[in-house]
């Protein structure tokens, strides 16, 4: 569907990560699940911006099947909420530093106090909000306090469209795009119950916490259609 992705379980995302962070240069990650993908079908500029980061998770139980159903099977889903949160835990006690960007005024900041209370020995050296026009002071900050971690929730595209326009001048060494994940770290938003996971039916929890949400999601219908479209097509 002209999204390329890593096939990896949620370790080896990690290790790819870690492998990422020690190198030179500002390596992007990003995390699409269907509802990108399908956008990214219709914005080859978006698209472009996917298909040049370093390390591309799939984020969601949709995009995992329709990998399987096209015959390019993906591991397992690597939800990027789940990823973040491992990478801190996995980093916690190191010398390693994080900046948060994005979430409403407040919640970055909030996100990173609950994250340093979960894992002693966090590092985390910035936090702003995503409400910003230009990018300059915004890099200018970043850099001041040069992060080996950025997490960027600005929401798809805008967050991999800061992260591929910025990336020479950013000075961190791996930037990932996590959509809404500050908010579930600030406790502001919980995540499905577990069987829910399992069971593929987050999307369903989701819409009955967010029933505003119901535009985006049809989506999820039209892109399963293409995909069972080109299938057909062989």
């Amino acid at each position: 569907m002209g999204v390329p992705f890593d096939s990896v379980t949620m370790d080896e995302a990690l290790d790819r990560a870690l492998e990422l962070i020690s190198e030179p240069g500002c390596a992007l990650c990003v995390t699409p699940n269907a509802e990108i993908v399908y956008e990214a079908m219709e914005d080859p500029a978006l698209r472009e911006d996917l298909s040049s980061a370093e390390l591309v998770l799939p984020d969601g139980a949709g995009v995992v099947l329709a990998a399987k159903i096209l015959g390019t099977p993906v591991k397992e889903k690597v939800a990027g909420i789940e990823f973040g949160t491992r990478l801190m835990e996995h980093l916690a006690g190191t010398e390693k530093t994080f900046y948060f960007l994005g979430g409403k005024p407040g919640v970055a900041e909030q996100a990173a106090e609950k994250m340093k209370a979960r894992f002693p020995g966090l590092r985390i050296c910035g936090a702003r909000d995503g409400y910003f026009s230009e990018d300059g002071p915004v890099i200018d900050g970043i850099n001041r306090v040069r992060p080996d971690v950025l997490f960027v929730c600005l929401g798809a595209p805008k967050q991999e469209r800061f992260m591929v326009r910025n990336r020479q001048a950013l000075q961190a060494s791996f930037a990932v795009g996590l959509g809404g994940s500050l908010d579930g770290f600030a406790g502001n938003v919980k995540r499905a119950p577990r069987w829910m996971i399992r069971c593929n039916l987050e999307w369903l929890y989701r819409l009955i916490k967010e029933p505003w949400r119901i535009g985006r999601m049809m989506r999820l219908p039209k892109f399963m259609l293409r995909v069972l479209a080109r299938r057909m097509r062989g």
